[in-house]
């Protein structure tokens, strides 16, 4: 023991007790998914910090010579059987009576127990010290130890503080127009029973408008179901903001929706705007479900794995290589699915895995947050097989019972909390849309991989826009790149309209019984429509000097290693309001997309003329703006965007109305530079401008080493105040609005093209043959991306399997018609 104790004396100075601010990783190895409940148990270095599994702590010992290390073990206790539980091993059968998460009432998180063994280790020699062992040491050697012992055990894990612990859906806040809403007195006195829309009759799901009682239905759902609208649209025509639903009010309260704060509010005057319109509270009996319950159910059959996929088919679990699981942690499966394709690609298995050893030797010494190791320790995760064993039963001590198909799997606590670090939603733990973190994701990669391979190419690819002038017939070719095709959804092309038809005529009707139809289109159909010309109505022409009408036709300028297909299910309707199509889309397994080359400047066809449209002039001042439709830009202010949004969406959709400019705004409200003044090409020592001289050229340097020309770097930077990681963020952005920037053939770089004097004109991109084999496709579930649930499927040696989470399993009926992004791979020739 004396020997023991010299040793801790001598290291005695790099032991440290965590301060307030400490990042502690005591949950999760930081180049490995070790944890205090794998083999082995977690080493935490006592003077960083950081956490090792059993492989890893030696190496971090021999480089950075910390010789003290906190040894975390944890055992599974089993579970008791109480009266919440149902004996099998599922969750409890008390149903949550709260939206709500770790609360009294709310959803069950299972927290398991565990039995802990902690102690010190001191390496080589792996020499070990419990708390007993230090009474016997000398004081200073006891209190330092203990002291730091006690901060690493008692502070919040990183991982910990990442995740919502308590979440309570009904916490609701009060509206700004609860105290001073103005009620008409128009004489409307409310039944206590009854109701019907005052609009198309429905009797369920009814709101009555507090300003002048009007009751009408509510929103409409993906599925068809709930309301007509009609609630939304009074408030749209009218403007009076809170509506109460009928059927929830009690003497404790009611479900009250404000339609300006768009959310669910409380409003502190209820009783006073109730008995307004002849309505006691105290006399009200609740007849609906809240909207807190039914959320509740919509989120427990999401859970479900029979309802999400597959229901009614027994799926045979899978586990080795490549078939690991991703626990949950709070509405990640977007990420989980998203990184379970990628890591089905050859470049993306190259880049991080099989250099694992290589990235892992050359990691910072925080490689927590270093984009590179992390990436490659959940691909490395995802791919070798070592977390893809069943999850252990608690309630089978025997391991009797057949596998239900969850994992240990891996819990990418690391990798979320870097990759979605200073981004407004993906460092939260909201649901969100798979299609724009994949595109951040990639956005990551490629600012991460500016010198060497860079495996976001696999998806890279060249789009032509061909314009032509309807007047003059000359035309103008741009190219701009992109990553995904979005596939309209031509709803008019329904092969069983009458079907739908028919359960429309029910749905009205008010028969429950009627079965949902989901509309049948065809891909040919989708193709045909993303082919198909589009018309420019206010088309500024060059070549007439004048606003004319002009046709768009969209083509591939390259066809990438890997395509992806975006449905657009998501959609507005003619009042903005979001919504899901239901859909069924007989997508294809193989895919020729040959005839949508593109075949650039046609033989004998005149370019328009490289001529700007005119600038604004008034008597004494020359404005170096182009003409904006002023209609258009007061309609998007009007909807509550910044007036500069509205002014850039205009222009940069070449005043080709509303449809276009509110397409633009949703596509960059993200955007650091959103509400920022307009910066015009040509303007400089304007407002938010920076001028060309004052540029970094270091910043040109490395955006233009990335593969895009001076002039797109240039324009990058001005928009950001010279901002490095700005800008690399704008230009990724901001694509479709360099797409005037010349752009070579192929995109070849300057070294390919003649002279090789001139910097790289675009991004890299690879070439080839347009025939595709479907590998891998993601399906959501839900009425929006900000709620549900996805699942993917993967193609692995001619064997569908689907990736839900933990649960991974043989695929029996991969429903390739209802996915949301779909993967395809060439075919080679």
């Amino acid at each position: 023991m004396a020997d023991v104790g010299e040793v801790l004396m001598s290291v005695l100075s790099t032991i440290r007790v965590p301060k307030p601010g400490d990042r502690v990783h005591k949950d999760e190895c930081a180049l490995s998914f070790s944890s205090p409940e794998s083999e082995g148990g977690l080493f935490v270095c006592m003077n960083s910090f950081l956490g090792f599994g059993s492989q890893y702590v030696d190496r971090h010992h021999a480089r950075s010579g910390q010789r003290a290390y906190l040894h975390i073990t944890r055992t599974c206790k089993a579970k008791k059987e109480d009266d919440n539980n149902s004996g099998s091993g599922h969750p409890p059968k008390k149903k949550p009576t709260r939206l709500a998460i770790g609360i009294e009432g709310g959803f069950d998180v299972d927290q398991q127990q565990y039995e802990e063994d902690v102690k010190v280790v001191i390496l080589p020699d792996r020499q070990e010290v419990t708390s007993e062992d230090l009474g016997a040491m000398a004081d200073v050697v006891r209190e330092r130890v203990s002291l730091s012992m006690a901060g690493i055990m008692a502070a919040d894990s990183v991982s910990h503080t990442l995740q919502v612990q308590q979440w309570d859906g009904e916490v609701r806040q009060e509206s700004r127009h609860a105290a001073d809403l103005k009620q008409l007195d128009n004489g409307v006195k409310i039944p206590p029973s009854g109701w019907r829309c005052e609009v198309c009759d429905l009797q369920e799901n009814l709101w009555m408008n507090l300003t002048d009682g009007k009751v009408l239905c509510g929103r409409r759902y993906f599925d068809g179901s709930g309301g007509n609208n009609h609630a939304l649209l009074h408030f749209q025509e009218t403007g009076y903001p809170l509506a109460v639903k009928l059927g929830t009010i009690t003497p404790d309260g009611a479900d009250v929706y404000s339609y300006d704060e768009d959310d669910m509010v409380l409003d502190s005057k209820l009783p006073e705007h109730l008995t307004h319109f002849g309505i006691d509270m105290m006399t009200m009996e609740k007849t609906e479900r809240t909207m807190t319950e039914l959320e509740i159910a919509v989120n427990q059959r999401v859970g479900e794995w029979e309802v999400i996929q597959e229901s009614g088919t027994t799926l045979r679990p899978l586990f080795g290589p490549g078939l690991t699981g991703m626990k949950n942690l709070g509405n990640s499966c977007y990420l989980n699915s998203v990184m379970q394709v990628l890591f089905t690609v050859p470049d993306f298995q190259s880049k991080y895995v099989s250099n694992i050893d290589k990235i892992i030797d050359e990691a910072p010494s925080d490689p927590t947050q270093d984009f590179k190791t992390q990436v490659a320790k959940l691909g490395y995760g995802l791919l070798s097989g070592e977390y893809s064993k069943p999850a252990p039963d608690a309630g089978d001590e025997n391991g009797a019972s057949e596998p239900r198909g969850d994992q240990i799997g891996i819990a990418p606590q690391m990798f979320k909390a870097l990759v979605g670090r200073g981004h407004p939603e993906f460092s939260t733990n909201r649901q969100q849309d798979a299609q724009e973190f994949l595109l951040h994701f990639i956005n990551m990669v490629e600012r991460n991989c500016r010198s060497g391979s860079n495996p976001s190419e696999a998806f890279r690819f060249l789009v032509e826009e061909r314009i032509v002038c309807q007047q003059s017939q000359k035309a103008k070719y741009t190219q701009r790149v992109d990553y995904i095709v979005q596939l309209p959804v031509p709803m008019d092309q329904a092969t069983n309209t009458e079907e739908l038809q028919e359960a429309e005529r029910r749905r009205e009707e008010g028969d429950s019984s009627a079965l949902t139809v989901r509309a049948q289109i065809p891909f040919a159909a989708c193709m045909a429509a993303l082919s198909e010309p589009e018309i420019l109505t206010d088309f500024w022409s060059s070549a007439v000097q004048a606003k004319t009408t002009a046709t768009k036709t969209t083509r591939f300028a390259s066809f990438p290693d890997h395509l992806v297909i975006q449905i657009k299910k998501f959609t507005f309707g003619l009042d903005w309001v979001p919504k899901k199509l239901d859909v069924s889309i007989d997508v294809p397994d193989t895919l020729d997309l040959s005839t949508l080359r593109a075949t650039g400047q046609q033989p004998g066809e005149e370019l328009l003329p490289e001529v700007a449209p005119p600038p604004l002039m008034t008597p004494d001042v020359e404005v170096k703006a182009p003409v904006l439709d002023d209609s258009t830009v007061s309609q998007l202010c009007e909807m509550g965007f910044p007036l500069e949004a509205c002014r850039k969406a205009v222009y940069y959709t070449g005043n080709t109305g509303i449809d276009a400019a509110m397409n633009w705004i949703m596509g960059h409200m993200d955007d650091p530079d959103f509400s920022a003044p307009l910066v015009l090409p040509g303007c400089s020592s304007g407002p938010g401008t920076t001028p060309t001289e004052s540029l970094s050229e270091e910043h040109l340097a490395t955006i233009v080493s990335m593969g895009f020309s001076r002039d797109q770097a240039t324009k990058a930077l001005r928009a950001t105040s010279n901002v490095l990681d700005r800008a690399v963020d704008w230009i990724f952005s901001h694509l479709d609005d360099l797409e005037s920037m010349d752009v070579s053939e192929g995109g070849r770089s300057a070294a390919e093209s003649e002279g090789g004097r001139d910097p790289p004109p675009g991004p890299r991109v690879r070439d080839g043959p347009g025939k595709y084999e479907l590998f891998a496709f993601i399906s959501h579930m839900g009425t929006s991306t900000m709620c549900g649930h996805y699942v993917c499927h993967i193609k692995k040696d001619q064997q569908w399997v689907i990736f839900n989470d933990q649960k991974v399993c043989a695929s029996e009926k991969p429903p390739k018609d209802l996915g949301y992004l779909y993967f395809y791979r060439r075919v080679a020739e």
